[in-house]
């Protein structure tokens, strides 16, 4: 009996530890691709889509709060690759890792399903994950650079307000695109994957030419995205909004189409604007169709049992004994197993 229960702390030991080791990787990996698109904002440089927030809010959801000092050795790392640390580096990095925690902890307490198959889930990720938590990294992480003087103190609220909105951009952007295959209950069939590769190459022709342009045409992707979203829901249409965003960050970092003449502050509000309607329009349209579907079957499900206790009773046989359904259908398609923190 000792020996087994050597064996699963080892088996369990080492599963932390490669977990956590993954998800630092995956942090810092992220962390120099989003600073591939930073601009310069009053001085400072600022991502306006920070993907490693996103990508720790989906590990804390999916893995548990356990994995924790991953996202902290990968923000260090992160800081390491651009700076020698410093003390007050450790703020920075106190604030990336607490910030994903309280949104993980946030949407646990609101009642959060992975997949985000209602309404209120992504009402939740969008204020609680992307919107108010993040205020904690933006904080932790301007505060340093102004006491450090690497700042000014004219300049702390654009830089903070620029930090805020990338953060909370790699929580729309990246972790609803992670969770979705998590939630997912069936994959799609022959017919379904010949619409997907229609709609990938109609989205690889139209958001190029839209974004890309000379011309200002930005709005030519939301019916693309609202197309996406009434068929392949949550998936495609944060995946069609990632690949929105990511050519209009390159767009504005070159000034060029929509952005040329701007100012850099003009640049940031411009682009965080569209990037955060794309977010919005593909996450909340897809919640609502889940959430529709969801009771849509609930409701074929109703009429079939209810059709099937008539015949019985016209044939003059007692009614069938009801099979036990969660009274919320949607039950089946967002909620994880349950998970050790």
């Amino acid at each position: 009996m000792a020996t087994v229960c050597v064996t699963r702390r080892f088996r369990l030991s080492v599963k932390t530890v490669l977990t956590t080791s993954a998800v630092a990787l995956l942090y810092f990996g992220a962390g120099r691709l989003g600073l591939l698109g930073g601009l310069t904002v009053e001085g400072a440089t600022v991502t306006p889509i920070w993907p490693p927030t996103g990508i720790a809010l989906a590990a804390l959801l999916v893995c548990g709060l356990w994995v924790w000092p991953g996202i902290a050795v990968g923000s260090f790392l992160v800081i390491a690759s651009l700076t020698v640390p410093q003390p007050l580096s450790l703020v920075t990095v106190a604030g990336n890792t607490l910030a994903p925690v309280c949104a993980c902890l946030m949407l646990r307490r609101a009642g959060f399903r992975i997949g985000v198959p209602r309404v209120r889930d992504g009402l939740a990720l969008a204020f609680l994950g992307g919107l108010g938590a993040t205020l904690i990294s933006a904080t932790a992480g301007v505060v340093p650079q102004v006491a450090t003087g690497a700042l000014g103190t004219g300049e702390f609220w654009p830089v903070w307000l620029a930090w805020w909105v990338g953060d909370a951009m790699g929580v729309l952007l990246v972790a609803p695109l992670l969770l979705a295959p998590v939630g997912a209950t069936k994959s799609a069939g022959l017919g379904r994957w010949k619409e997907m590769l229609c709609l990938s190459a109609v989205a690889l022709v139209v958001v190029p030419l839209a974004v890309l342009g000379e011309m200002s045409v930005l709005f030519l992707v939301f019916p693309l995205l609202i197309w996406v979203a009434l068929r392949f829901q949550l998936a495609g249409s944060m995946l069609c909004a990632l690949f929105a965003s990511v050519l209009t960050t390159y767009e504005a970092n070159t000034q060029q189409g929509a952005f040329v003449g701007l100012s850099a502050v003009e640049v940031m509000v411009k682009l965080q604007a569209f990037n955060g309607a794309a977010a919005l329009t593909a996450l909340m349209l897809s919640a609502m169709v889940s959430e529709q579907r969801a009771t849509r079957r609930s409701v074929q499900d109703a009429c079939g049992e209810l059709a099937e206790v008539l015949d019985h009773l016209a044939a003059g046989e007692p009614a069938p004994p009801r099979s036990a359904e969660p009274a919320d259908d949607t039950a089946q398609e967002g909620d994880p197993p349950s998970r050790e923190t």
